[in-house]
């Protein structure tokens, strides 16, 4: 079942988001070659609760950290650890936050260091699929309408979507229905409907969409060894269009994100 979200509701999560958001670019800015994973999480466990929040993933279903810090060919839910960055490395971000009993859920792919034109093109082409998929976030518009945005756009650009990860539904729990996937066909499933919120996130490859488990049970590689990208927003859907409510604010002298 779809829970619905009250105006005060989805009010509640778009400041949960702005947390989100401010961690995000916490994370980007303090992503250095010879910084930790584990660096990164400990800032982010400081700046989540300085701002009154709850970091979502820890201890969820046993989860150790704050947030999922996946590298190169890792594509989520990475375990934040003794990894070393490196120049190049190309990392996503995965951050939740919980704030009054409500969950918004975010996350980024950039370079760390000099960027190659292959990893920006990677992560470039999963930035339109999600903006694609949240243009469909309209009432009335199907929810193969959003999977199927992310699908055309990826697989034309030559990269692979993931089948085995999907988006969610997102309120007082982290996981909520429906499940949304990146592909499928345009103009099925449950009609979206002010109050509706999506956790919505493309998952995609630089090679196969195919992907193998790590050793640590959470991790979830490619199974070629090919860059992964992972770009994620939470999105009400209202009487007005979509209300993405985990928005970062824009660098200056650049177009936002």
């Amino acid at each position: 079942m779809i829970i619905r979200k009250t105006d005060a509701e989805v009010d509640t999560m778009a400041r949960a988001g702005r947390v989100v958001a401010s961690t995000l670019d916490l994370m980007e800015r303090e992503a250095k070659a010879g910084v930790t994973l584990a660096d990164l999480d400990s800032l982010a466990e400081q700046h989540i609760r300085s701002h009154g929040g709850v970091p979502s993933f820890k201890g969820y279903r046993g989860f150790p950290g704050s947030i999922c810090a996946s590298p190169n060919a890792m594509i989520v839910h990475g375990i934040p650890g003794p990894y070393r960055l490196a120049d190049g490395d190309v990392l996503s971000v995965d951050v939740g936050v919980t704030l009054d009993g409500y969950v918004a859920d975010s996350a980024i792919t950039f370079v760390v260091g000099t960027p190659t034109p292959d990893a920006l093109d990677l992560i470039d082409a999963c930035q339109q699929g999600l903006e694609a998929a949240i243009r469909q976030c309209h009432a009335g518009n199907r929810l193969g309408d959003v999977s199927h945005a992310v699908q055309e756009v990826v697989e034309a650009r030559g990269y692979g979507v993931v089948r085995s990860l999907v988006g969610h539904g997102v309120g007082r729990a982290m996981h909520e229905d429906p499940q949304i996937p990146n592909y499928g066909p345009p103009g099925r499933g449950p009609k979206l409907a002010p109050g509706m919120v999506f956790a919505i996130e493309p998952m995609i490859t630089a090679g196969s969409y195919d992907v193998q488990p790590g050793d640590d049970g959470w991790a979830v590689y490619t199974r070629d060894g090919s860059l992964a990208a992972h770009c994620e927003h939470t999105v009400a859907i209202t009487g007005n269009g979509p209300r993405i409510l985990t928005l970062r604010q824009p660098k200056r002298g650049a177009g936002g994100r």
